[in-house]
């Protein structure tokens, strides 16, 4: 005795509209985390970049006997720096060197040595 009725399973549209809401609120809530852990990653790196920059210049000035007062430019810090690469600022900021007692800076507010 078999039943001809065919019974289809399928999920219903509130089904749906409440899954779809749940992955909304959880995206609601994981983006702004997400967007600030990158912007303290980006810090992080700026940060180390300026670290290493300052020993740079201090290798530079030592090599070279220079005093507080001397310039320099990111061209004299080149052969200075891993691979003899520039750094760049993750956050698309520009670093800057100008004296030898100076700490390097970058243009992004809170990347700071």
């Amino acid at each position: 005795m078999r039943s001809n009725s065919s019974r289809r399973s399928a999920f219903s549209l509130v089904e749906i509209m409440t899954v779809v809401g749940i992955i909304a609120f959880l995206a609601a809530i994981a983006v702004p985390n997400m967007l600030r852990s990158r912007a303290k990653a980006q810090a992080a790196v700026c940060i180390d970049n300026l670290r290493q920059l300052d020993s740079a210049k201090a290798q530079w000035a030592f090599e070279f006997k220079k005093v507080d007062t001397d310039t320099l430019s990111m061209s004299d810090l080149t052969p200075y720096l891993r691979n003899g690469v520039m750094l760049v600022c993750p956050a698309n900021g520009a670093y800057a060197v100008t004296v030898v007692s100076e700490s390097p800076s970058c243009t992004v507010a809170g990347h700071t040595l």
